[in-house]
């Protein structure tokens, strides 16, 4: 028999709660494969057969295989050598080898190579469902563990901390799409916690008891970038010894994020719009393509339209992308969540750090709801956790933050005894420029300072400064 034939349970219904495994069954022998696809359709399971280790490995490419069962005595690539490039491909797949010689020395070497199970021939239909079954209880339980290990590293719910309106509103996007299979876009500066939300919308949607893959797209050059998502063949380049899997593999019928997107190559974005498009990989340096049912989630902190206009971003891809926009709003317009994160870390690194520290004095408090946060959330954990360590007492004070916040004043009416005198009757506009031009004044022209104290975002005191300006 030449080529690879594939059968369906006729009766099988596509849930998301529930996914048929699939089985490929590789032997010489024409009644075997027969025998065995009967077998494997009566127990509900996807089958795949072919008398080809190379369709076999064409097929394990391109398609997502939980279990093999292949015979050792084959022509041309013998059963171990497909173990091998089995293993090589995808280590998570089980295998199950079969033999009409079966000895001692071959079961060892199999299990050496990696196989599961070792079953002798004739084949008996009782062993061979048992010794499938726990294959694949087996393959499950990895990939449960594999997603758990995942979670562990990941922040937990509790750090989804803010009471903002801004984060509130941001929330109830992200948490309308999870449920969708949308590609999502969040856009914001460093440190506001893209990568916390992007955790959050997986945890929310039906693939949350598959992987969540986390990329750097800035943290690697090029060409390593491409084999880190993609994978590569063997031989792709020096030093690539054997085939590997990519982050688009590991993350299959799971999802993935793609962090800093921006500063991704042409090629990159070549690539990655291939997967947009057709869910479809394919390694570097390889010639066959792989179906991934991967859900998509980008971040940055640059202006991706602004990227495009410039030609330094696909225009194709930006739109891909950006199915769902989310703005993550940074720290400082997120009024009244500084204190309520300043709490939260505080408890997290007291028990981290086995110190008994209860909380922060009044003067601590002040200075930090006073500054800007330019690093934004991760800014304000790093100085949390160096203020529980240095802390000496029960509460953190003004001596225990770093100097340029505990020196930071914060600028009020009531500190300058003086106040704004609006006659009745004044339009809102000017009473605006009165109220902005009195706060930049006592911020010594500082805007963000300014826009802190009115509860404004930056860009609104520029925008108002603008339309206030004279004609020339």
């Amino acid at each position: 028999m030449q080529g690879l034939a594939e059968e369906k349970t006729s009766d099988h219904v596509e849930d998301a709660s529930f996914e048929v495994p699939h089985v490929l069954v590789v032997d010489d022998e024409l009644g075997i494969l027969d025998s065995l696809k009967r077998i494997f359709q009566r127990e509900k399971y996807r089958v795949s057969i072919t008398d080809s280790g190379e369709e076999a490995l064409d097929l394990i490419r391109k398609e997502t295989v939980d279990l093999v069962l292949a015979d050792i005595m084959m022509p041309k690539m013998s059963g171990i050598d497909l173990l091998k490039a089995v293993k090589a491909i995808s280590p998570s797949i089980e295998v199950v080898m079969m033999t009409a010689f079966g000895t001692i020395e071959n079961a060892v070497d199999c299990m050496r190579q990696g196989a599961y199970d070792f079953i002798p021939k004739p084949l008996k239909r009782a062993i061979v469902v048992r010794s499938a079954q726990r294959a694949l209880e087996r393959r499950a339980l990895v990939n449960e563990n594999r997603v758990l290990r995942e979670r562990v590293e990941e922040f937990g719910e509790d750090d989804l901390v803010g009471k903002s309106v801004s984060m509130q509103n941001c929330m109830a996007v992200l948490s309308q799409a999870a449920k969708s299979e949308a590609t999502i876009l969040l856009t914001g500066e460093s440190g506001t916690g893209k990568g916390l939300l992007a955790r959050h919308v997986h945890r929310l949607s039906l693939r949350s008891s598959k992987a969540f893959i986390a990329v750097n797209c800035a943290a690697l050059p090029e060409n390593l970038l491409e084999s880190e998502l993609f994978g590569h063949a063997k031989g792709a380049f020096t030093g690539a010894i054997e085939r590997r899997e990519g982050r688009f593999d590991r993350a299959d019928r799971g999802t993935i994020l793609l962090d800093e997107i921006a500063e991704t190559s042409g090629a990159v974005q070549i690539r990655l719009l291939r997967v947009l498009q057709e869910g479809e990989i394919e390694p570097v340096g390889g010639e066959n393509t792989k179906n991934v049912d991967v859900r998509v989630i980008a971040a940055t902190n640059k202006d991706l339209d602004k990227a495009v206009h410039e030609g330094l971003f696909r225009e194709d891809l930006f739109y891909r992308l950006n199915v769902i926009p989310v703005g993550v709003p940074p720290l400082r317009e997120r009024h009244g969540d500084v204190v309520l994160l300043a709490h939260h870390f505080l408890r997290r690194y007291s028990e981290k750090n086995n110190k008994v520290v209860k909380g922060f004095s009044d003067a601590a408090l002040k200075a930090l709801d006073a500054y800007l946060w330019p690093g934004n959330v991760r800014e304000l954990e790093n100085v949390v956790e160096r203020a529980v360590v240095l802390c000496c007492r029960e509460l953190i004070g003004l001596d225990d933050l770093p100097d340029n916040i505990k020196q930071l004043k914060k600028v009020s009416t009531e500190e300058s005894g003086e106040s704004l005198s609006i006659p009745f009757g004044t339009p809102l506009a000017e009473i605006e420029k009165q109220v902005i031009e009195q706060t930049l004044t006592r911020t010594d022209g500082d805007k963000k300072t300014a826009a802190r104290l009115l509860g404004i975002a930056t860009r609104t005191i520029y925008r108002k400064m603008d339309e206030n300006k004279e004609p020339t």
